[in-house]
């Protein structure tokens, strides 16, 4: 059940390899596309992934809460995705989505600012300048998505597995490197053992899902964890009802097959 997740740089030849190793490999690619195609039975609508889609919060808080159900979607998406196996995960923090599973081959490509730049004026028929302040203001949009959403620095090279220079290796090296790096045994992990993880992952996610839609729910400072479909709740809700709120939600989720309620009830 192999998984390969691709960070990219604007403008560093992310997108030709990303296509290639998915080819080369006869692997599903879940990029841009398969999101935009599978949005509406997520209840997404397409203006929502264009505000939304790696981008960080606008810090406005009802907007804010809206952004997050959003990006807890498109999140659901990617997981259901990686459930089936041999798949590339293209952005969207994907590696960050499955942590803890051994299987994942997590690759980023880079190349120095000035070259991309130049690669993205020739590719867009653009000024240089223009160019320059669209890149920069990519890297920072990206930069900032990965900070907030999963607190990590999206530059740090020990994140990764692999991290492809394009300005000295090709395309075609670097499909071949990959292809040849999702082989290795320390990658392998049981497929009974990744789905179960995954599944919990996604149980996790619909219930974020659920009580960032409920308006029963006035905030969301609990934890949600899940261990083989169990689901245990930690942290405290601001009133009885909201507990039982918090509860139903959880319940209703069908892969569920048991709750255990640490939630405190905290007055303000």
């Amino acid at each position: 059940m192999a998984i390969i997740t691709i960070s990219r740089e604007m403008g560093s030849g992310g997108i030709p390899i990303v296509h290639q190793v998915a080819k080369e490999l006869g692997y599903t690619l879940v990029d841009g596309d398969v999101i935009r195609e599978a949005a509406e039975n997520y209840d997404l609508s397409q203006e929502a992934l264009q505000q939304i889609d790696e981008k960080p919060p606008a810090f406005i808080d009802n907007l804010d809460r809206q952004i997050e159900l959003n990006m807890n979607r498109i999140q659901l998406i990617v997981l259901e995705q990686a459930l089936k196996g041999d798949v590339v995960i293209y952005g969207r923090g994907g590696q960050d989505l499955l942590p803890n599973i051994s299987s994942v081959l997590r690759v980023r490509v880079i190349a120095p600012f000035e070259e991309r730049v130049e690669r993205w004026a020739q590719r867009e028929w653009i000024d240089p300048d223009l160019a320059r302040s669209l890149v920069r203001k990519s890297d920072q949009q990206r930069a900032g998505f990965i900070k907030y959403y999963f607190d990590r620095n999206w530059t740090n090279p020990i994140e990764y597995d692999m991290v492809i220079n394009t300005t000295r290796v090709s395309v075609e090296m670097a499909t071949k490197l990959i292809a040849e790096a999702i082989k290795d045994p320390y990658l392998i992990e049981k497929d009974h053992t990744c789905k179960t993880r995954i599944k919990d992952l996604i149980i996790q996610k619909k219930i974020q899902i659920a009580r960032l839609d409920d308006e029963r729910i006035k905030d969301i400072w609990f934890n949600i964890d899940v261990a083989g479909c169990h689901v245990t709740l930690s942290g405290h809700v601001y009133s009885e009802a909201e507990r039982q709120a918090v509860i139903d939600d959880t319940e209703k989720v069908e892969e569920v097959t048991g709750v255990t309620d640490n939630l405190k009830i905290i007055n303000y």
